[in-house]
């Protein structure tokens, strides 16, 4: 293995650490959300604002964080992002107002995972311009999966100690591991040869932003993962919701009630989705990826549905809706890279991964209105199930050609490879 090889990797193992340090505010909120109601006196809708500000805040300002990064580069940035997520949690220790927590747990938090996430996913594009689907998957996988590794012992230390020293404690370390990988990232420079990126991937000329948000496919790009991250979200973040109301919630299996089990298989499947479909992008195209996966879980949405009353298929078809789900974390950042370039890679997946913000306000409080509207939970999988439909179709038959014609367009990508894109 040449020293650049070496390097490299080693980059993504530190981006890995880099992003699972900073996963638990997100995925454990819920075992905090009692304690913070004890503390702060305050109505569950107003507490939830928190964990809303820290999904905002880590989207929608993304475009900044990723200017930031590029301009001072991603060790001091993203040591810097987690070292304000760590902070956050020693500070919503203290919290006794409901504006202390929203400025410490969804403000800190949120801001410092933000820019973290932002970073490592641009270093990770410009690393590996021949595994890119696979790098971006890996450490997304790490964010979605690193929370694996602290819940049973944080649930286990709140009710030990109680949840003020919980985040003391956990803030401190997760605070501090993050820095310290993150003192080990740097970005390639010209001295480091890197493989080409493999001829199957179309690859366009670097863009700046301005240039990149001008362009239809950019735009298609973005409507294409809001839809898939609405979608997704509409299953996902009501999830508990619709297990209790088809009477599954609570039915044993191997040991554990149905509810817990299947969140755990979701989330192993939901980290491992990434890479495995980043590394099927890297061999046989990312939109060609893009129509399996959307369309696998537009298939899995439908069967949970029709089996909706048995619980052993509510846990294995729940994992394979996740399976289908997750990837966008993957697919959608390679492929926005290799049509936009690397140079401003980590500012243009910042303006794309405002959809997921979008998706994230839209997805949990609309499928929730339909609910009520409703009174089942039908119509929300069966729009769940158009989009996926919807944006797997886009992929196979419109974004492919349109981004081939791009980057055509730019005449930056090996010869034949648009033609046979377009095909």
């Amino acid at each position: 293995m040449s020293a650049v090889s070496k390097t490299r990797w080693i980059q993504l193992v530190l981006g890995l650490i880099v992003m699972m340090s900073i996963s638990s505010p997100q995925y454990v909120w819920t075992l905090f959300v009692k304690p913070f109601q004890g503390a702060t006196g305050a109505s569950l809708p107003a507490l939830q604002i928190t964990f809303s500000l820290l999904i905002v805040l880590q989207t929608w300002l993304s475009p900044a964080q990723g200017w930031l990064v590029e301009k001072f580069g991603p060790r001091t940035l993203v040591a810097a992002g987690a070292a304000m997520s760590g902070l956050g949690w020693i500070a919503s220790a203290q919290a006794t107002s409901l504006t202390m927590l929203y400025l410490t747990y969804g403000g800190l938090c949120g801001v410092g995972t933000g820019i973290v996430y932002i970073g490592i996913i641009g270093l990770m594009a410009r690393w590996f311009p021949d595994k890119r689907g696979f790098a971006i998957g890996m450490v997304a996988a790490g964010y979605g999966m690193g929370a694996l590794l602290t819940t049973f012992p944080i649930d286990t230390m709140i009710k030990a100690s109680g949840y003020s020293s919980t985040l003391m404690v956990f803030g401190m370390i997760l605070g501090f591991i993050g820095v310290a990988a993150a003192l080990g990232l740097r970005s390639p420079t010209t001295s480091d040869v890197l493989p080409p990126p493999v001829e199957t991937i179309a690859t366009g000329k670097d863009t700046d932003p301005k240039d990149m948000l001008k362009t239809p496919v950019f735009w298609l790009m973005f409507g294409m993962m809001t839809m898939m991250s609405t979608g997704g979200l509409m299953v996902t973040s009501n999830f508990a919701n619709f297990a209790r109301e088809f009477g599954v919630a609570d039915v044993v299996l191997y040991g554990m009630a149905a509810l817990p089990l299947a969140l755990t298989v979701d989330r192993m499947l939901n980290g491992f989705t990434r890479p495995f479909f980043g590394w099927v992008s890297d061999r046989i195209g990312r939109e060609n990826t893009m129509g399996i996966a959307f369309l696998l879980e537009a298939v899995a949405i439908l069967l949970l549905l029709l089996f909706r009353d048995n619980a052993l298929a509510f846990v294995l078809l729940s994992g394979l809706v996740f399976f289908g789900w997750g990837e966008i974390f993957s697919l959608f950042p390679s492929t926005l890279t290799d049509t936009f370039g690397t140079k401003k890679a980590t500012t243009n997946y910042g303006f794309l991964y405002m959809s997921q913000g979008i998706g994230s306000v839209l997805g949990g409080p609309v499928a929730a209105a339909i609910h009520d509207s409703a009174g089942s939970w039908v119509p929300v999988f069966l729009i769940a199930v158009a989009m996926d439909v919807a944006t797997g179709l886009l992929a196979l038959f419109v974004l492919k050609k349109m981004r081939a014609r791009h980057i055509a367009g730019n005449a930056s990508l090996p010869a034949g490879v648009a033609v046979a894109a377009a095909e």
